[in-house]
């Protein structure tokens, strides 16, 4: 019976198209438009065969509310703060047009095992429902002529040792009616790289440091900048150890406490440890590489216990990853 309907649709197809070119009638197959001017894929995410990109930005620099939960609130991420981690760092943020007749779930689990064989590891994920239906789809993306009724969405994180990186994949078929795309299934995958904002600052000279320890007895610095959970000094930070030889220099008489302070990313014994060899290290330095006698410094870690801002966002713990010096 099967065979018979093949058949059967195959021949009902082929009268169709004939009819067609008879009468002058031609059947329009719906086609995906070249990529966006300009666009690209993110390296670390292919495409999903035979997609094409609708839209495309970057930026070197920005802040991204990752959604970690559902939204079930008008303005989402407003009145339901919990539900947002809120990142920096590198931006990629790419909208692509599927090819016709695949479903949302086909296209999902397509990039949801792509996404896991590069080693990122699920956040949070949620369907239809239980993303909290339109209200999550709105706050989400604002795409309006996108159905809630078939969303999909993951959150998820690739941990590196240059920076982690953080994913947002959104996998939804068009409501639009009537229109050439309507039942075409889009995805939105923004790529997140959690990469420090280059620095314009310029590095905060002995004057100042002189300025901060008078004022508070202690200054806070952040040009000391070491390798990823290693208490190894990078060499971009010679300026500040530089400012520190000169502000002792300066002051014969002073005498310092390196104190190497955390953000609160890990087991507070380890940040306890990591700080204190930090500190350590910055003490080596002075003494080794640019003669300040021993017995004029000390060093201390404290890890995440003194925090200037809350370790609840990037920006805040990039604030926390400092190292302080504190007047004996």
């Amino acid at each position: 019976m099967k065979k018979q309907a093949h058949i059967y649709s195959f021949y009902i197809r082929s009268w169709l198209a004939l009819a067609c070119l008879l009468l002058g009638v031609s059947i329009v197959t719906p086609t995906l438009a070249a990529d966006a001017k300009g666009s690209k894929d993110h390296p670390l995410v292919p495409r999903y065969d035979g997609s094409s990109i609708k839209s495309y930005s970057h930026s070197a620099f920005d802040e991204y509310p990752l959604f970690i939960d559902k939204i079930t609130k008008p303005k989402g991420i407003e009145s339901q703060p919990e539900s947002i981690m809120w990142l920096e760092g590198r931006v990629t943020r790419l909208f692509y047009v599927n090819p016709p007749e695949r479903s949302s779930l086909e296209i999902f689990r397509n990039y949801e095992k792509s996404l896991k064989s590069a080693g990122f590891e699920t956040i949070y994920s949620c369907k239809k429902t239980e993303c909290g239906g339109y209200r999550f789809k709105d706050a989400f993306n604002g795409y309006l002529w996108l159905t809630s009724d078939n969303q999909r969405y993951m959150a998820g994180k690739l941990s590196s040792e240059e920076g982690d990186v953080y994913v947002s994949l959104f996998v939804s078929p068009s409501g639009a009616g009537g229109g050439p795309e309507k039942g075409i299934v889009f995805t939105q995958l923004h790529v997140i790289e959690m990469e420090a904002m280059e620095e314009k600052m310029v590095t905060i000279d002995a004057t100042e440091m002189n300025k901060g320890i008078d004022k508070e007895g202690r200054v806070a610095l952040y040009g000391i900048l070491f390798d990823v959970d290693k208490d190894t000094i990078k060499p971009e930070s010679k300026p500040t150890l530089e400012q520190i030889t000169a502000l002792l220099t300066n002051n014969p008489e002073m005498n310092i406490i390196i104190v190497g302070h955390t953000d609160n990313q890990g087991e507070i014994k380890y940040n306890m440890d990591l700080s204190t060899r930090r500190a350590k290290s910055v003490q080596t330095a002075l003494i080794s590489d640019y003669g300040i006698a021993k017995d004029r410094l000390s060093a201390w870690g404290v890890g995440y216990l003194s925090p200037v801002a809350s370790n609840k966002n990037e920006a805040g713990r990039t604030k926390n990853r400092r190292v302080e010096l504190v007047e004996k």
